[in-house]
């Protein structure tokens, strides 16, 4: 009987474990999470057109073709072929795959290279650029399953078929299933990713795309973002109690400084600090490092901690429209009385300018071992409340490293979050005590390069028995925007300082002189000669307004930025619309839509004097002229001598031959050298291939221009 019991025991145990086992598996399989919907993109979608900041995507097989092209090496310029740019990269191969996709900042500067049977091309500047990795989701982030895209760009140029966009804004998307919702994850409105953020501690403001209505927000979080924004001033006081330890009248102009071994003496009473550690003198890179928030900035602004009612917003100087970024100098070799009066001479830099919205906003950044935020262009709408910030600002200390600060400036202070307003030249103005303690001459290179306006005022520089102690000999001319002299103040005493208030203040507002906020695609008139004669045919000529509109799209358009200008030609000429007729992008695009076929001879040389007389006789002073010619045959007549002369009075001319165009008056029409101003295609439908080659050049063209 006793072994009968163990026995109903024992099978009753396993009749339950089984029972539960099913359970839990049936259980698992219910709950298990729906499969992500991944969108399937074409070879010929760059990353530019779709809107999403974060994306997963499918790329068919096929897309390893050089017509769809790459710019840049793991960071690409957003007009590069999303597929494409993956194949570079070796995230997938030609048969395709799923890709991750991140959009980043803008680069002053993309490297070409060759890579997985991918030739990428070099791109001097990009407003854009995004990175690819494995087609994995990230912890915490929601991917759409819609991708949006932007109606400001055209599909790539087919024949026959020309789509400029209108003035109305529509969305293209490609529809797809929606992916049943988990009953366990928070619905979203919005097919952006949405990051989900696990760490309270931290008191700069992490990025969200989710609506205002579906974010909450933990007491914990709360009670801990506020006490870490109250301990915030404590530092401040920290460094303040250790410098007032000094003799407060006593200089610190002899501070060791980094790698010299030679000390600035002065009759005053001194106070010593070792030397930072040389890590501390690493210059940043534009490397992008895996694992770091692609949205985190580094910085967070003062302001923002303790808001506090402003004055109303002013209109200001509106003859001096320029976002201004100064870099003070917070090291200890300053001293504590020179520093004030480094606030005293900003704050009446701030006054002579006038700050308003309609005018100039200016923004600070100080400067040591690590650059910070004092505050950005938006910050402050009137010269009054600047002045008062000023005075607030606390000295951080360390050594003067000017180079990465630069650095620091060209990738997080002139950003549209920060206030910065896109048609106002961007100025940093550099103060320094002395000289720098790291390089800047790479970080100033890609300043320009983003189109920075570098001023360097240099106060109590090196004396002649010093100068063997600066780490980089005439950093002022590497750093600065022009070698002239117009960009660069020597001031031979702190105490002096005031006096170059209004010549600085004049400087930076003369805009005409601020020769960096000129870059390849804002600066210049462009000028398109196009050919109508009879054997280029109506299909044909849709799609060489295509090609023109493509290339005008890329350009920054309005009164003074790039402006567009459009010849036709048989055996006569006509003045489709002038540089002065349209100022935004849209209507230069609609007027070439409109252009009409007009059949004929074939007068290219006529054409030419044309243009010459027509649009570029009528071209802005400061503005680069280029004239862009397309051509489907030989002349009727000699097309060498209205070339000479235009070239003669300033204009850079590209040839682009179809078919039956002749080599030898291509070479004869194109600026020197020949090869990097003329192309040719066998047909029309090829025109698409030399887009962006013809702009890389128009680039590598600009900035290769000396800076004497």
């Amino acid at each position: 009987a006793l072994l009968t019991m163990k026995a109903t025991v024992i099978a009753t145990f396993f009749g339950v474990f089984l029972t539960c086992t099913y359970t839990a598996k049936e259980a698992t399989k219910k709950t298990k999470k729906a499969k992500l919907y991944v969108p399937q993109i074409d070879c010929d979608v760059k990353a530019g057109k779709i809107i999403n900041p974060e994306f997963i995507a499918k790329c068919p097989p096929g897309c390893q073709d050089v017509k769809y092209r790459v710019y840049g090496t793991d960071i690409y310029a957003s007009f590069s072929s999303v597929c494409n740019a993956a194949i570079h990269s070796g995230i997938i191969d030609n048969t395709g795959g799923k890709i991750l996709v991140q959009k980043v900042a803008g680069h002053s500067g993309y490297r070409g290279s060759f890579s997985n049977g991918v030739r990428s091309l070099s791109l001097p500047r990009w407003r854009e650029s995004f990175l690819v990795s494995e087609g994995k989701p990230r912890k915490g982030v929601t991917y759409p399953t819609t991708l949006e895209y932007s109606s400001s760009k055209s599909p790539a140029v087919k024949s026959g078929n020309f789509n400029v966009p209108t003035g109305d804004a529509v969305r293209k998307e490609h529809q797809t299933t929606p992916v049943p919702t988990p009953a366990t994850q928070m619905a979203t409105t919005t097919p952006t990713p949405t990051t989900t953020t696990t760490d309270p501690s931290t008191t700069v403001p992490q990025p969200t795309t989710t609506p205002a209505a579906t974010r909450t927000t933990t007491p914990a979080a709360t009670r801990t973002t506020a006490a870490a924004a109250k301990t915030r001033p404590g530092l401040h006081r920290v460094r303040d109690m250790a410098f007032r330890g000094t003799s407060s009248s006593a200089s610190n102009r002899n501070i060791l400084r980094h790698n010299t071994g030679v000390q600035r003496q002065e009759p005053v009473a001194t106070f010593q600090r070792a030397a930072g550690s040389p890590a501390h003198l690493a210059m940043e890179t534009d490397s992008w490092k895996p694992g770091l928030s692609l949205f985190d900035t580094g910085f967070s602004s003062k302001e923002e901690l303790n808001p506090k009612p402003l004055e109303p917003i002013s209109q200001g100087n509106q003859n001096c429209k320029v976002d201004l970024s100064f870099l003070m100098d917070g090291s200890w070799s300053i001293g504590k009385r020179r520093f004030q009066l480094q606030k005293r001479f900003l704050g009446n830099v701030a006054q002579a300018l006038g700050i308003g919205s309609a005018g100039p906003l200016m923004g600070i950044v100080q400067y040591g071992d690590d650059p910070s935020t004092e505050f950005n262009l938006k910050t402050y709408a009137n010269s009054k409340d600047l002045r008062n910030a000023i005075e607030k600002i606390q000295q951080k200390g360390g050594l003067s490293n000017v180079g990465k600060a630069l650095s620091f400036v060209n990738k997080n202070f002139f950003l549209d979050a920060n206030g910065n307003r896109g048609g106002a030249p961007n100025v940093v103005v550099v103060l320094v005590d002395g000289w720098p303690t790291d390089r800047v001459e790479e970080a100033s290179r890609l300043a320009r390069e983003s189109g920075i306006n570098i001023f360097f005022v240099t106060v109590e520089a090196a004396a002649q028995s010093e100068k063997q102690n600066v780490i980089e000999p005439n950093f002022v001319d590497k750093a600065v925007c022009r070698t002239s002299g117009f960009y660069s103040i020597n001031v031979p005493s702190w105490f002096s300082l005031h006096k170059v208030v209004q010549p600085l203040v004049k400087r930076v507002c003369d805009t005409d002189r601020l020769a960096c906020s000129k870059t390849c695609l804002n600066s210049a008139d462009i000028g398109f000669v196009i050919d109508g004669s009879s054997s280029v045919g109506t299909g044909n000529f849709r799609t060489v307004l295509q090609f023109v509109a493509n290339i005008s799209k890329e350009f920054e358009i309005s009164d003074t930025d790039t402006r567009i200008g459009a010849v036709q030609y048989t055996y006569e000429q006509r003045l489709e619309f002038s540089f002065d007729k349209h100022s935004t992008k849209q209507d230069v695009l609609n007027a070439i839509k409109r252009i009409s076929y007009w059949s004929g001879g074939t007068s290219t040389g006529a054409a030419i004097s044309y243009a010459s007389e027509q649009l570029f006789s009528k071209s802005k002073p400061n503005k680069r002229k280029i004239m862009v010619l397309i051509t489907d045959g030989r002349s009727y007549d000699d097309v060498s001598m209205p070339a000479m002369a235009a070239h003669q009075n300033g204009v850079i001319a590209y040839s682009i031959g179809v078919a039956w165009a002749a080599p030898d008056e291509l070479e004869a029409i194109a600026s020197d050298p020949a090869k990097e101003h003329s192309f040719f295609v066998d047909e029309f439908d090829n025109l698409y291939r030399y887009v962006n080659q013809l702009i890389q050049n128009i680039c590598t063209e600009f900035n290769s221009q000396p800076r004497n």
